[in-house]
């Protein structure tokens, strides 16, 4: 068997499996070139056509089963690939995941990246937060984009920041990355930090009929992460209502807060119906992240 008939045969197994996709790939035949490849030991961009194509690379039995392994793997346990690579990349960098944090995937990442949320800062941008860090993608990322600022990464979950010192060690950030445990703003310490001239946060938004309906590959992920109810609503907005209440005291003269909502666009509009709110475009479309100045937050 050849690697092109191997990603061919994983891509179909996938399909007649029914898995859910979305934590790093969106298609069947995108997972099967990350797993067979990463099995293989092999690079993610080895080319697959052109002169320089590997397609035709011949496996050895064992190499074949060990793709059937982790296949099996896959589709047994429905768990997202990236927990059974324990990586996941996202713009280009990777990071280490385990099943302690959700799957890197915000589209924060992406506004960091192009630029996108440069008009807002300014040379006196010197504090970032990262609220809701997770596995410490945005935080590390925000400090590769921006040299000059110190992060600080902030999350309730203990499990999560230990992945996340995994993480900004791998990337040595460690004299830039500050990692805090706080349930929301409400942490000991996070005001030392402070006051911020950027937060960035990707927080649980998830509504109660989304978090039923979800997928079993969603549902391996920590439902904390996920779940924007566990105040007792069903609008996904519990975190977020009290993010805005307490967000201005901790914010610098000027400051932003950058907030994705995912899906939850009309939740959002309805739970906060007076708010100035600006809508950032991303590859997902203009009504997923948001973006609030300290002065409409305080008005």
């Amino acid at each position: 068997m050849t690697l092109i008939e191997q990603i061919q045969q994983a891509e179909q197994q996938l399909l007649t499996a029914g898995v859910s996709f979305g934590h790093g790939t969106s298609n069947a035949l995108d997972e099967a070139c990350w797993l067979v490849l990463w099995r293989l030991g092999l690079p993610l961009d080895t080319p697959l056509d052109g002169d320089d194509s590997k397609e035709n690379m011949p496996l050895a039995p064992a190499d074949i089963a060990q793709v059937a392994t982790l296949l099996e793997a896959r589709i047994k346990t429905r768990k997202p690939a990236a927990y059974l690579t324990n990586e996941a990349w996202l713009q280009g960098v990777p990071f280490y995941v385990d099943e302690r944090v959700i799957v890197p995937r915000s589209l924060i990442a992406e506004l960091l990246v192009d630029g996108s949320l440069d008009y807002w800062l300014s040379a006196s941008t010197h504090h970032v937060l990262d609220l809701c860090t997770g596995n410490g993608s945005l935080a590390v990322i925000a400090a590769q984009v921006y040299p000059d600022v110190q992060v600080t990464g902030a999350d309730l979950s203990t499990d999560a920041l230990a992945v996340a010192r995994i993480n900004v060690d791998k990337h040595a950030l460690q004299g830039r990355v500050r990692l805090l445990e706080s349930d929301g703003l409400s942490g000991p310490g996070l005001a030392d930090n402070g006051p911020f001239d950027l937060i960035l946060c990707n927080p649980p938004y998830v509504n109660a009929q989304s978090m039923a309906a979800l997928p079993a590959e969603y549902k391996a992920e920590p439902v904390m992460a996920l779940d924007g109810n566990m105040a007792g609503g069903s609008d996904g907005m519990d975190f977020i209502r009290t993010l805005l209440k307490d967000a201005p005291r901790h914010m610098a003269p000027g400051a932003v807060l950058v907030l994705e909502i995912g899906n939850e666009c009309l939740n959002f509009e309805a739970a906060f119906p007076e708010l100035e709110v600006i809508w950032l475009e991303t590859s997902a479309g203009d009504d997923q992240v948001l973006l609030l100045t300290r002065d409409a937050l305080t008005q």
